[in-house]
């Protein structure tokens, strides 16, 4: 049996490595908040760009909503955790971090590694959508409109794309390609000179290269601030353990 001198010097390291990882706990449950706000942020304010690529890639804010979902269960755990002092508990919040941080980080990879595919496919898709642009409610052609008024672009790469399309030989440009939106006349839209002269897939992709920057800077740092909670996690485990031997 540990003297009482020992014990005592082990409690308030204790009652410290709670403090510390109750704190850690309820920053990291907040992460989880913001988490689950950008990803709803994404799905509406990045929505007319997710429109325009493939079925995986618009799946991107809802794995947002997902992690932000499973921060905040967790953290609500880690605390209880805490709180109780239990050491099988604390166990299993540092194993559940470190997959959550390990999820995160071979995300963050995989979207580095394929962000080049995802230009390309955004590119090819766009031409697509420019090839059958129509007047109707087709989401696509709604897309390239809300693209070009919004980033005041035409095209891809420019203006000239759309004379290539069936669209142009019969009514020429969409209205959204004008220069100015509230003179733009009928007999206007036949005229190329009156379109804009950027093209949109330059201000597409560093629009949402600024955004998702922000996401992949947010999602990383979460994941290096759990290595924090795996370690307090651990030690507080580790040192109520020793406690409970140093009391035998």
């Amino acid at each position: 049996m540990a003297s009482p001198s020992r014990r005592l010097q082990t409690k308030p390291v204790i009652t410290c490595l709670k403090s510390v990882l109750l704190t850690y706990t309820f920053v990291f449950w907040v992460s989880g908040i913001v988490l689950l706000a950008v990803g709803v942020w994404g799905k509406v304010s990045l929505a007319v760009y997710f429109s325009l690529l493939d079925e995986k890639a618009t799946n991107v804010p809802f794995v947002l909503v997902g992690a932000g979902t499973v921060i905040i269960l967790l953290s609500t755990f880690g605390c209880f955790a805490t709180c109780r002092g239990s050491t099988w508990m604390l166990k299993l919040y540092a194993m559940l971090l470190s997959l959550i941080f390990l999820i995160v980080l071979v995300a963050a990879v995989v979207g580095f590694v394929f962000r080049h595919e995802i230009k390309t496919n955004f590119e090819s898709n766009l031409n697509l959508a420019l090839r059958d642009y129509n007047v109707t409610a087709d989401r696509h052609s709604e897309a390239v409109d809300t693209i070009q008024r919004t980033l005041r672009c035409c095209g891809v790469q420019n203006y000239s794309d759309w004379e290539r399309t069936e669209y142009f030989t019969q009514k020429g440009i969409p209205r959204s390609c004008c220069k100015s939106q509230d003179d733009c006349l009928e007999e206007d839209l036949k005229d190329p000179s009156r379109a804009k002269l950027k093209g949109c897939f330059f201000l597409v992709t560093s629009t949402m290269e600024s955004k998702m920057s922000v996401v992949a800077g947010m999602s990383f740092s979460i994941a290096c601030f759990q290595l924090i909670g795996i370690i307090l996690a651990c030690c507080l485990s580790q040192h109520i353990t020793n406690n409970q031997y140093e009391m035998v």
